[in-house]
């Protein structure tokens, strides 16, 4: 899929109009994560060069609409009294990210009270040649992700008033056609910066022309949320790996005791069906052979290694065990493609961690392989366990990347002009 990117459009003495994907995770003001705010300095830094006349970037930060009636409701149900204030200064608010956007660009950041409006209007005009701006949440404004047309593109003729050029590097919003990311390209000149350039060049790689042999590796807790990912990945896979609590709806579906494991009752047909069809198209789909299985979801309590045939009742597999992380390995060596998403146990607790860490270093070892992580919580491990410069890319996108993977065309990604 062959888009404009900032490179092949005249950006010297524009203003451009930037969407990014800065939304990191924050505790009490403070940012926990900031890889999807580092990915995209290289883009801010070449328009900086460049010498654009001005730079006002947006994004959104959670979503303040839903985690403010979540939070509302659970301080009712305790009985305290909400702190409306200091709820949204700690999660939702800009400040915080205007700050460490200073800091990794070495120059000030100016921020904006809004996304749009009068005070806004007179801030970007008032910009400096080169200066940065930075917009408030574009979720504290209705319009942002409203479902009806007319309210987008209200907003979307705001934002377009700040820029000559409108530059998308935000992938992990690239599955949602809301107004600062696909409305604002019916207005301005739409381009891709060069993170969006590269998801579209490994993510999308390895769904449309990956090359072979081609192993997917597939993790997480639902098997509800890969169906289409893994139905997808037949038509194109050699070899599907399976981990994570998923496994165990597979299990299930064969009549296995899976114990106290998590696994989805209304799925258990669906897996019946995704190994039929496996089968029926050659497809290697190979699940775990042992697990590590604990009596509670802690790293407190005794846990030990099982073949999954013997879990016990009132025991709970975490992790995949030492025997699938062989088969898993053996099954990568001389493959061309790999593309894994989901991490194949409670990868957070240092106890049901080892499958993981054991499939991570059996793709980074894989020599002259395209290796993907499809964002979400597998590219969270390797980032957390070190393995994250040893793969050929590691998707920014959770929700973007299986929709991605999926097959689907993605509005943020179809808005952008073609080459």
């Amino acid at each position: 899929m062959a888009k404009k990117t900032v490179r092949d459009i005249e950006i010297t003495g524009k203003r451009i109009l930037m969407r990014v994907d800065f939304n990191v995770p924050m505790k009490d003001g403070v940012i926990q994560d900031d890889r999807r705010m580092r990915a995209a300095i290289p883009t801010i830094e070449y328009i900086l060069e460049k010498k654009a006349k001005s730079l006002v970037v947006m994004s959104h930060l959670g979503d303040p609409a839903k985690d403010t009636k979540k939070a509302v409701e659970k301080a009712e149900k305790e009985g305290k009294a909400f702190d409306a204030v200091k709820f949204s200064d700690g999660k939702h608010k800009m400040a915080p990210i205007a700050k460490h956007l200073s800091e990794l660009l070495g120059k000030p950041v100016k921020l904006a009270p809004a996304a749009f409006g009068p005070e806004v209007d007179k801030m970007v005009s008032e910009l400096k040649d080169g200066e940065v701006l930075l917009l408030e949440n574009t979720r504290y404004h209705k319009e942002e992700t409203s479902k009806d047309d007319v309210q987008r593109m209200k907003m979307a003729k705001e934002l377009a008033k700040y820029g000559d050029i409108f530059v998308n590097d935000a992938f992990g919003t690239a599955h949602r056609a809301h107004a600062s990311t696909v409305d604002i390209a019916k207005l301005l000149p739409a381009v891709s910066g060069f993170l969006m350039e590269k998801e579209i060049k490994f993510i999308g790689g390895v769904v449309e022309n990956p090359e072979k042999p081609y192993v997917a590796i597939l993790g997480g807790a639902k098997v509800s949320d890969k169906i289409k990912v893994i139905e997808n990945l037949m038509d194109k896979a050699d070899k599907i790996l399976i981990g994570g609590a998923m496994m165990f709806t597979f299990f299930k579906a064969q009549g296995k005791n899976v114990g106290k494991s998590l696994f989805e009752e209304d799925s258990l047909d669906v897996a019946k069906t995704l190994l039929a069809k496996a089968a029926a198209k050659n497809v290697a789909l190979l699940l775990p052979i042992d697990a590590v299985v604990a009596q509670e979801f802690s790293n407190d309590v005794p846990c030990k290694v099982v073949s999954v045939d013997a879990i016990e009742e009132g025991w709970m597999g975490l992790d995949v065990g030492p025997a699938t992380v062989k088969l898993f390995s053996d099954a990568l060596i001389g493959s061309k493609t790999v593309v894994w998403n989901g991490p194949m146990g409670v990868f957070e607790l240092s106890n049901f961690a080892k499958g993981t860490i054991g499939v991570c270093e059996a793709i980074a070892k894989l020599q002259g392989a395209i290796t993907v992580i499809g964002g979400g919580d597998s590219a969270s491990a390797a980032e957390k366990l070190g393995f994250a410069k040893d793969f050929s890319h590691v998707s920014t996108g959770g929700g973007a990347s299986l929709e991605y993977l999926e097959g689907k065309v993605l509005p943020g990604v179809a808005a952008l002009l073609d080459k």
